[in-house]
């Protein structure tokens, strides 16, 4: 039985390119757009698919197990054999359950600022949420540069906060932190690239080292000025590692 169905008016993924797939995880606050940069350079090479994570359809019972069977329902219907899997963020612990759940549907595991062992986020609560100085500061924070957090992005996350979807956002918080991954992560023996912001504060480098330590198969790259988005904030940087690290797993 399906959670969510595909007659939603709402669509359920973005699916651009022709070549080897590859679905891309965002995190809770973020959307397609995060990844946009990267989706016009794997375009080219690949078939990129983004699923819309429907984070508030599902009253107060949503978590990262139900986006994790999300996912399989979108790589179900686009009848996707075997994929490569980047997440970032919430959208890399969901990466993560997802391979260790289905690891013989992921060729690749990327990760960029992944939650699954802890990080630094907006916090479980928003005793401030109607500060827009506040929200403001806080999203800037993801960012090593505070511009690429513009006003359109914190009016977003602003409105999201103060809206009825602030308790399924609490919801997913805490769902986040009381599912840690860290004692399955040795069980992962497929290629992994971790790409790391040096200034992410939010799952800071020593969490990618911790990370790197605990997954047999991985490699990790820093970006040097760079916070918790690295292939919206520093795409220059982000897509060559990605393309390197692809080609040679495919190799």
């Amino acid at each position: 039985m399906k959670l969510f169905s595909a007659k939603h008016t709402a669509p359920r993924f973005t699916d651009e390119g022709q070549g080897d797939p590859i679905i891309l995880l965002y995190g809770l606050f973020g959307s397609v757009k995060n990844f946009q940069p990267l989706i016009e350079h794997l375009r080219k090479t690949h078939r990129v698919i983004v699923p819309i994570f429907p984070f508030y359809e599902l009253g107060f019972c949503v978590d990262i197990f139900t986006l994790m069977k999300f996912v399989q329902e979108v790589a179900d219907e686009l009848q996707l054999e075997k994929f490569h899997l980047l997440g970032n963020s919430m959208g890399g612990h969901i990466a993560l359950l997802y391979t260790l759940q289905h690891p013989e549907k992921v060729k690749t595991l990327t990760l960029s600022g992944s939650s699954g062992l802890y990080e630094h986020g907006m916090g479980d609560t928003y005793p401030r949420r109607r500060d827009y100085d506040y929200i403001k500061t806080k999203t800037e924070l993801t960012f090593y540069k505070p511009e690429v957090a513009t006003k359109e992005l914190v009016d977003e996350i602003y409105a999201t906060v103060n809206s009825r979807k602030a308790i399924q956002i609490i919801s997913l918080a805490k769902s986040t932190i009381r599912h840690n991954v860290e004692k399955d992560l040795h069980k992962l023996t497929l290629p992994c690239c971790l790409i790391w912001g040096k200034n992410d504060t939010i799952t800071p480098p020593e969490v990618a080292e911790s990370f790197h330590r605990l997954m047999p198969q991985s490699e990790l790259h820093w970006i040097d000025e760079c916070g918790h988005v690295p292939m919206l904030e520093t795409p220059e940087a982000f897509n060559p590692l990605m393309d390197d690290f692809l080609k040679r797993s495919s190799a």
